[in-house]
């Protein structure tokens, strides 16, 4: 299907409804072989590698709990340089580099502003003269949970409800402001590395995004807005912010001159929960 084709047909659809729908039905209980089916048939046609996880299908009652598996111990080592930045997610790079013009890049010919992304002028002014980015696309057959990029302390966290397009290829190059339309969590860090924010992007049929640091859950009737933590909540680099029940990306964004990102860190490029992306200079 052509580009074009799909974003039109797309806003037809209504996403919101889907979304919400979708994740209800993962959330049902059902009889065990009605749930093994649809798990099975799920991993066949993702390839999902269940070696890693830290069940096997038997041990999941929902499809949901299946979606947003646990790994089992050592699947994912965290690198352990203290100056490294690891990845937060296993997924696949969008886009990596310097803002310019307080905007990322999100696609050729496409960016979208951190100010809209974060609805936060006084957070994104932190970000925007220069500072590092990285967008992390998972798809369905990844692990679906997000882990901090490096060390410190969690200040606060914004819900932003929104729209709920898909984050795929196809809509990535062609929706304006993709990342500012859908729903975000934002999850915001004092680090060593200056200020850090980690946004969960929802997209279609991402039932919710959960935090694990508070109650906090999207697209459940949970109030929107701004959380802040006195005192701060502190946690390790590579433990857990939170997980998509349903998947969708996730947007790294450091201070000017704070973090240098590795070579490695391209467009296209695979990474893994725990490797290293970059690191303080």
């Amino acid at each position: 299907m052509q580009d074009g084709t799909f974003l039109a047909l797309m806003r037809l659809v209504p996403k919101s409804a889907l979304s919400r729908a979708v994740g209800t039905l993962t959330r049902l209980p059902a009889p065990a072989p009605v749930h093994r089916a649809a798990m099975r048939a799920f991993v066949r046609a993702y390839g999902v590698d269940m070696s890693e996880a830290e069940q096997d299908l038997g041990g999941y009652g929902r499809f949901s709990d299946f979606f947003s598996r646990g790994l089992r111990p050592g699947a994912r080592p965290v690198d352990p340089d203290p100056r490294a930045v690891v990845s937060p997610v296993d997924g696949v790079v969008s886009q990596a580099g310097i803002l310019e013009g307080g905007a990322c890049l999100q696609a050729k010919g496409i960016q979208f502003p951190v100010d809209k992304l974060l609805d936060d002028a006084e957070l994104a002014a932190r970000f925007a003269l220069g500072g590092a980015y990285a967008t992390l696309y998972l798809s369905p057959r990844d692990y679906h949970r997000i882990h901090a990029p490096v060390a410190g302390k969690i200040v606060s966290s914004r819900y932003l409800p929104g729209e709920f397009w898909p984050v795929n290829p196809a809509t990535v190059r062609n929706r304006d402001a993709l990342f500012c339309l859908n729903e975000r969590l934002v999850t915001v860090m004092d680090t060593a590395v200056g200020r850090c924010a980690v946004v969960k992007v929802g997209a279609t049929c991402v039932g919710r995004i959960r935090a694990s640091y508070d109650d906090r859950l999207t697209h459940a009737g949970h109030p929107a807005g701004l959380r802040t933590y006195v005192p701060p909540r502190p946690v390790d680099r590579g433990a857990e912010l939170g997980r998509f029940e349903m998947g969708s990306t996730v947007i790294l964004l450091f201070e000017p001159g704070r973090v240098v990102w590795d070579a490695g860190l391209v467009a296209g490029a695979a990474v893994r929960m725990g490797q290293r992306i970059g690191a303080a200079p």
